[in-house]
């Protein structure tokens, strides 16, 4: 793919990925650290050449790779997958499983990576950037100790339950609540699957 292809596939991506995630520009900016005068420019095409690193930041929040951003069509494949029935002959995703007392060493890693050195379960069902945690203490009276949660890693504007870590308290909570303040709190992601113990 030339330059300007990647550019604006690029483009067509943030666009697509922005309003199927029920994100903004603005929460992209806030939480990517990128300003907004980057996004608008890459939006408004005023960018042939966009750098590596903006690349990198745009693709983490959105929990994709690099190269997929810049050659895949999302919403193409999203509705491709959507409209495969799970009785049907769609793969489980294998993911990775992280010990509570473990997450906050590898939450940064990339799930690939974190597949090839951590056990795995498998999950039916669109399955991008997706871990498991198995707590190892209770978390809000609701999960106890062996529970697994099968969490869509990342920040999200849904009201969907989300596992997100306190820094201060140093202890995990759920939460449906979409706005945190990031120096106290560290977002795990959204719960799509609980498997409790027993």
């Amino acid at each position: 793919m030339h330059k300007k292809e990647k550019t604006e596939r690029l483009k067509s991506n943030i666009k697509y990925l922005i309003k199927s995630r029920g994100e903004t520009q603005l929460s992209l900016c806030n939480s990517s650290g990128l300003t907004r005068t980057t996004i608008y420019n890459i939006l408004e095409g005023r960018v042939v050449n966009v750098q590596q690193t903006t690349i990198r930041k745009i693709s983490d929040f959105f929990g994709v790779s690099c190269k997929e951003i810049e050659t895949v069509d999302f919403e193409e494949r999203e509705i491709v997958e959507n409209s495969v029935s799970l009785q049907g002959n769609m793969n489980p995703a294998a993911v990775p499983v992280i010990k509570e007392s473990e997450l906050f060493q590898n939450i940064d890693k990339r799930v690939g990576e974190l597949a090839a050195t951590h056990p795995l379960t498998y999950y039916f069902g669109p399955a991008r950037n997706v871990i498991g945690v198995l707590l190892e203490t209770e978390v809000c009276g609701a999960h106890e100790s062996g529970d697994l949660l099968i969490i869509k890693k990342g920040l999200s504007n849904s009201d969907h339950e989300k596992l997100v870590y306190d820094k201060a308290a140093n202890k995990l909570f759920i939460t449906v609540a979409s706005c945190f303040d990031l120096d106290e709190f560290h977002v795990v992601g959204e719960i799509i699957e609980e498997r409790f113990n027993g």
